[in-house]
């Protein structure tokens, strides 16, 4: 078959009379035979591609391509399939992905089963007898969706007490901003009814009582993780394998969805030095940009400074990370005006609450940009998002933030149309967590923001009409690494229940595309070697079953991912 193939390129060149030197370097693969989407506009689409030493060394005519073609080529017919650049993963959490991987399940559908309260209850119970848990032993689930759940409400610490009275219990909200443990998981932590808040974090109450309901918000949640983390870590003799195990099973997660740059979005505790770990010993079949968490390293900032965007057995320090406010679907996310519906406990004019204070964010990225080093800054409500313009601002009319460093507003889920003008006055790079309108456009359209405000969320056609360079997330594991259904939300702004969501900020499927593979590739300041099929650039590529651009919008989310190829290799193929 492969000669036969080669016999039809050399008649084809014949025929045509191909002029010039043949190229000096030959292919050692060449991909024909279906659509190649390259993102470039000057030639948005190639017939053929051709690969050697995990680059590009040309893509248009098949006539053209042949030439850098010999009997050791080794051709691939994509036989009508859709060749495309590999999603770039801009914001998700790998480490933390990695480290749930023994959680147990708690997601609703789409992606789960677990639909209420009871269903949590049952699915925990089950987990419990199947396993065989000792009755002491600490259980975490993962990703309960009270946005999607039927009661509408987080569980409570009662409700998990009926679980188990022995076994320390903790459920981990879908947007990883909050967390429910049962008593014995409370008296682990150390966490009594003398407890003070901390700093950026709060311990839920029942109004009625003033006792602990068991609901841990922003830092009071993320504290506890990693010290529960901690504890379990040594009481377990393999830990470091079974994390190393969980990485590799993670990677695994993202290759099938067509990622070959993976993004740890913030990186905290020892998850630092495992990835560095694995980078040592070659784990790493994607390239891992990771962004430790500033307040948490802040001290090491001299150690990490030689690391800054030089990749080490494909891992890279792409920056920092900054949370400036919580989810809002969980209704942590500081707001200017009201939630509609506030959350169990708040009075009607409940907004959020902030992480920082302006001052210690502006102290932060100073030190961060005289450093020529960027930031990732979680902003989810408007009020945060004010707050990351307004201290952005303020350094860049000091001449201390330049926008070639590219700072990334993250999320960006409750924009208002007038920040548009000032994302891009100020140059940082909104990345939107598109899928929000498709998971909880209705609870946002309904409980949360109300029409009006619901309707702007992810305004990725406004900043696109302003001339704004943005890119799309997935967030995972809040969702799977999906950037697909990232996607198919963008284009449709179709919420689950078949409302459409601001129809004004719907987008075309090119203008998503890029949004994953060229315009990401600009965030993390790769553009000149990932992002798009061009000479010269990393061979990374992701072949679909379907062409996103021809196909009708309302099927995207049924492409499927039938192989990741990261510089000329396969990485995964679809069974």
């Amino acid at each position: 078959m492969k000669a036969l193939i080669y016999l039809i390129f050399s008649v084809v060149l014949i025929a045509v009379s191909c002029t010039g030197r043949p190229p000096k370097e030959k292919a050692e693969i060449l991909y024909f035979g279906g659509t190649i989407l390259t993102m470039e506009d000057t030639a948005p689409q190639a017939e053929a591609v051709v690969l050697k030493n995990g680059k590009i060394l040309f893509a248009g005519t098949k006539v053209e391509a042949h030439r850098y073609t010999d009997d050791k080529t080794k051709i691939i017919n994509l036989e009508g399939k859709v060749l495309l650049p590999g999603f770039i993963d801009v914001h998700g959490h790998f480490t933390s992905r990695a480290g749930m991987m023994q959680a147990i399940d708690l997601f609703p559908e789409p992606y789960g089963t677990v639909n209420s309260i009871e269903d949590l209850q049952n699915t925990i119970r089950k987990y419990l007898k199947d396993h065989s848990v000792p009755a002491n032993q600490p259980v975490i689930g993962n990703g309960y969706d009270d946005a999607i759940m039927t009661e509408h409400r987080h569980p409570t610490r009662d409700e998990l007490d009926a679980i188990s009275k022995t076994n320390p219990i903790i459920v981990i909200h879908t947007s990883g901003h909050a967390s429910v443990a049962n008593t014995a998981m409370l008296k682990l932590l150390g966490i009594s009814e003398s407890s003070k808040d901390p700093e950026g974090g709060h311990y839920g109450r029942n109004k009625k009582t003033g006792k602990l309901n068991g609901k841990l918000e922003e830092n009071a949640s993320f504290s506890a993780l990693l010290s529960l983390t901690e504890k379990m870590s040594k009481q377990t003799g393999n830990a470091q394998a079974q994390a190393m195990e969980n990485l590799r099973e993670s990677q695994d997660e993202w290759l099938s969805y067509g990622q070959t740059t993976i993004c740890d979005g913030r990186t905290m505790g020892e998850s630092v030095a495992l990835l560095e770990k694995a980078a040592s010993e070659h784990l790493f079949k994607a390239d891992v940009v990771y962004f430790p968490d500033y307040e948490y390293f802040k001290k090491d900032l001299p150690a990490f400074k030689p690391k800054y965007m030089k990749y080490n057995n494909h891992l890279k320090l792409g920056g920092f990370k900054f949370s400036d406010d919580g989810s809002p679907q969980g209704k942590t996310a500081w707001l200017t005006q009201p939630y509609l519906v506030p959350p169990e406990g708040q009075s009607a004019d409940y907004k959020g609450f902030p992480i920082f204070t302006d001052q210690v964010l502006y102290d932060d990225l100073k030190t961060l940009f005289q450093n020529n080093i960027t930031a990732q800054l979680h902003v989810n409500g408007d009020a945060a998002i004010d707050q990351a313009l307004r201290v952005i601002g303020k350094l860049k009319e000091e001449n201390i933030y330049r926008p070639e460093l590219r700072a990334t507003l993250i999320h960006v889920q409750n924009s208002r149309p007038d920040h548009i003008q000032k994302i891009k006055d100020i140059g940082v790079i909104p990345s939107y967590f598109s899928t929000h309108v498709y998971l909880w456009g209705d609870w946002h359209y309904s409980s949360v923001f109300g029409p009006e405000r619901a309707s702007f969320i992810s305004p990725a056609n406004s900043a696109l009409q302003a001339g704004i360079i943005f890119t799309m997330h997935h967030d995972a594991p809040v969702t799977p690494p999906d950037l697909i259904t990232a996607m198919y939300s963008a284009v449709n702004r179709k919420t689950r229940s078949g409302r459409i969501l601001g129809p004004n900020e719907r987008i075309t499927p090119l203008q998503a595309l890029k949004a994953i593979t060229i315009n990401a590739a600009y965030q993390l300041q790769e553009e000149e070697r990932k992002g798009s099929i061009k000479a010269g650039k990393l061979a990374d590529f992701v072949i679909l079953d379907q062409n996103p651009l021809t196909i009708d919008p309302e099927q995207i989310r049924n492409i499927k991912v039938l192989e990741t190829i990261k510089e000329g290799v396969s990485v995964y193929r679809r069974k």
